[in-house]
């Protein structure tokens, strides 16, 4: 049920009139826009080439958006919104969700307990009915902008979600005869959307309550388990321009009323300052956001691809922010039955890009664990809450808590696919330490939750009769029960042989060593058929189509086998072919990981093969990309899918596992042209490469920890290897292709040809930077350009 609350005498055309003097201009004098438009903005040359590369992957609209599946989306990590066609033909809906509102009802599993909630949404009411649009989601402003046209005339709108307040903005400039376009405000029910085991009792929470403060509107939400949240906005104008400013505060635990207050002194902000400043401010977040990286290849629909699922990650999540759930920051009117962060796949999938795109700062998985390991312990059967052990369930909210849900008991009838979650998910801040080399993320995070999880899990090994250590009856996440599940069997060998590498790293002398060590050592092999590969468990093959690749973890991303190793190769291929053979209930997510194991077992055209079916809207099991790239599962949005395709991208370009940096490893043969700068690697290596005409013609490795690097740089012939300073390096040839040396904190290595001349700007060499290369032809905009 939805409950209209509408303050046309604050947010309509009236309101201009009451603006008072003396609170700052909303624009710069003479202009009708409240900011300044980016095309008339001074643009450094060092920055032209990330500006023009992002803006080429604008989302464009030509044609009215239906629903969440079709619209621009904005988002700071913490509110998000989308807009799209109102209810009637003369409305626009702005959709209002944020990653912290939820329920706090622990007594029910987290996805009814501690559900996100629907928030509610701003409506445009126009004079005539919409006859047209042009609209364009620009990524390196985060701003969206166009013009609406009805039958009474056309209004200008400009929006975004301020990168540092977290206000939404919306600056409208009607023409003559739409003048009278007003905002309203529409508030959700609070209760959770979820269908999947509601407990009869459950009853949503009571409605909110509206008003107004000082020309300030507000719609206070309470929570019936205390505290609550509020979304105060105004709008103000001058000329023939107007702005809308919105916030929304949540407070749990806290008085929703101080939550009033908050919104409304933040709205009063907002619109107290200078909205140049404010767009200022927050452009400048973003631009230097995207100049943290850069992959430019020839398929410009697939780079597009890519560029905008890194908007959306920073859109969605930040480190100090809720790791990101299945909505992210948007709430999805139709299609919303996982209301909170599911840690079986869809965190940590999601979250692959943020190490290799060198994003640190979105790293929220990492943070959690710092942060929220308190609420560990309450994932563990009670029977087992010995101090000593931490598990994960899921569905969980964004403090770790699952609710009224422990992970189960392994060999029980209390089975569930949760035993791995945790440590699948401590495997992201593995990476993310390797990627960094910060010792912080060993000695505060990894290795003390690391360390518990292993211990849950040992709790239930024992000793065969071949002297190997066995695990019960798990269960393969999304497929079946079996006994030495392969899924459990390869992270909990993960999770011992790199608490083992903590120690060393670490130089700590600790008391589980010998059990870590022994657990390494002596768990048993998995099962295998001789002609299908790794099986999902003791007895148990893979005997049907299955979306989930729970039994070929060992493969990716725990790459616990090696393609440089020739006795590897058979397994993996084995494997990999009987997974790929029966396809008809994957989904998305199963074609972008299939993708990136593709690419780290030398199959570079199949890994493009599945990446372009993917991202080709194709239908598979009632699953599909959407035109603005948010991915849906039935009516479902699943955000973890898309993202992982940016992983996929980046497997093909730059690989670090096994300790060697692989550049351009697995770039397809129809891409003869591509481009790379600090895209981030294992052991702290940032590198920048350009290959042409299918041949890579430098590669430069920057070293920000300090550490021995074995290069794959792939540039044929004869090289140099010199600093930055064009001096010749001391370094070794250990393989075809491949070269090692000792590279210093702060220190570069640049490869290029022998006998090359000094590279300058002029010849795209190492001094040039990144280029955006050449199209291999022309491809529309993500949207509904048409």
């Amino acid at each position: 049920m939805t409950r209209p609350f509408t303050r046309r005498t604050a947010l309509g055309a009236t309101a201009a009139a009451a603006v008072t003097a003396g609170t700052g201009a909303l624009w710069e004098a003479g202009s009708s826009t409240a900011w300044a438009d980016p095309a008339k903005a001074p643009s450094h040359e060092a920055g032209r080439v990330h500006e023009e590369y992002v803006r080429d992957a604008s989302l464009r609209w030509r044609r009215m958006p239906r629903g969440w599946q079709e619209a621009p989306f904005l988002g700071n990590g913490d509110l998000g919104c989308q807009v799209y066609a109102g209810e009637r033909a003369d409305t626009l809906k702005v959709m209002l969700s944020h990653t912290r509102v939820q329920d706090q009802r622990g007594q029910w599993r987290a996805g009814i307990g501690y559900s996100r909630l629907p928030v509610g949404y701003f409506t445009l009411t126009l004079a005539g009915e919409v006859t047209a649009l042009d609209w364009t989601l620009d990524l390196w402003d985060a701003e969206l902008r166009g013009t609406v046209t009805t039958t009474r005339g056309s209004v200008t709108l400009r929006a975004l979600v301020h990168n540092g307040s977290g206000g939404l903005l919306v600056s409208t400039v009607p023409s003559r005869g739409e003048e009278s376009a007003a905002w309203s405000f529409t508030w959700l029910e609070a209760g959770t959307t979820r269908t999947s085991g509601k407990p009869p009792e459950y009853v949503p929470n009571d409605p909110p309550r509206t008003g107004e403060a000082d020309g300030t509107g507000y719609c206070e939400q309470p929570l019936l388990a205390g505290g609550g949240w509020t979304t105060a906005w105004r709008e103000r104008g001058e000329g023939t321009g107007r702005l809308l400013a919105a916030h929304l505060v949540y407070r749990f635990p806290g008085e929703v009323a101080e939550a009033t207050r908050a919104a409304v002194r933040a709205v009063e902000r907002t619109l107290a300052g200078r909205p140049d400043a404010l767009v200022r401010e927050h452009r400048d977040w973003w631009h230097a956001f995207h100049r943290k990286s850069f992959l430019s290849v020839p398929d410009k629909r697939l780079q597009r691809f890519y560029l905008i699922q890194l908007y959306k990650l920073a859109s969605a999540t930040r480190a100090e922010g809720p790791a990101i759930s299945e909505w992210g920051a948007w709430f999805p009117e139709v299609g919303n039955n996982w209301p909170a962060l599911w840690w079986n796949l869809n965190v940590q999938i999601g979250m692959a890009p943020v190490h290799g795109a060198n994003h640190a700062e979105l790293d929220s998985v990492t943070e959690a664990f710092r942060r929220f390991e308190k609420n560990l312990p309450l994932s563990v059967p009670e029977e087992h809450r010995d101090g000593k052990s931490y598990a994960l369930g899921h569905p969980s909210d964004w403090q770790l808590r699952a609710g009224a849900h422990d992970v189960g008991v392994p060999g029980s009838d209390r089975i569930t696919d949760n035993f791995g979650n945790l440590v699948w998910a401590l495997h992201h801040v593995w990476l993310g330490y390797r990627h960094t080399m910060d010792r912080r993320v060993l000695r505060d995070v990894l290795m003390p939750v690391l360390a518990k999880a292993v211990h849950f899990y040992s709790l239930f090994l024992h000793e065969g009769p071949d002297g190997r250590l066995h695990l019960p009856r798990t269960r393969s996440p999304e497929y079946a029960d079996a006994e030495d599940c392969t899924y459990d069997l390869s992270l909990l060998r993960w999770g011992a042989i790199t608490l083992l590498e903590c120690a060393r790293t670490l130089r700590l002398d600790d008391p589980a060593e010998k059990r870590w060590w022994d657990i390494a050592h002596r768990l048993t092999p998995y099962a295998r058929h001789p002609e299908q590969g790794v099986m999902v468990g003791k007895d148990v093959p893979l005997a049907e189509s299955h979306r989930h690749h729970s039994h070929l973890l060992w493969l990716h991303p725990l790459r616990e086998t090696v393609w440089d190793r020739p006795s590897d190769r058979g397994v993996m291929r084995r494997s990999m072919a009987h997974w790929v053979s029966t396809r008809e209930r994957w989904h998305g997510y199963s074609f972008a990981v299939g993708s990136s194991m593709y690419s780290v077992m030398d199959e570079p055209e199949k890994a493009l093969d599945l990446l372009t079916f993917f991202t080709g809207l194709n239908v598979v099991d009632d699953c599909q990309m959407t035109v603005n790239t948010m991915y849906r599962e039935g009516k479902n949005l699943a955000l973890e899918s898309p993202l992982a395709g940016a992983q996929s991208m980046l497997d093909m370009v730059t690989q670090s596992h096994g300790g060697v940096v692989k550049v351009f490893p697995s770039v397809s043969r129809r891409w003869p042209d591509a481009s790379v700068a600090s895209l981030r690697a294992q052991g702290g290596f940032l590198v920048d490469a350009d290959r042409a005409d299918g041949r890579t013609r430098w590669v430069r490795v920057r070293g920000e920890a300090g550490a021995h690097l074995v290069l794959e740089h792939g540039v044929p012939g004869e090289i140099s290897v010199r600093d930055a300073s064009g001096r010749a390096l001391r370094w070794r040839q250990t393989g075809p292709g491949r070269v090692a040396l000792d590279l210093p904190r702060g220190g570069t290595a640049i490869v290029t040809p022998r006998g090359s001349r000094p590279a300058t700007a002029s010849d795209a060499g190492p001094d040039a930077g990144p280029r955006d290369v050449p199209s291999l032809g022309p491809s529309a905009p993500w949207g509904l350009p048409e």
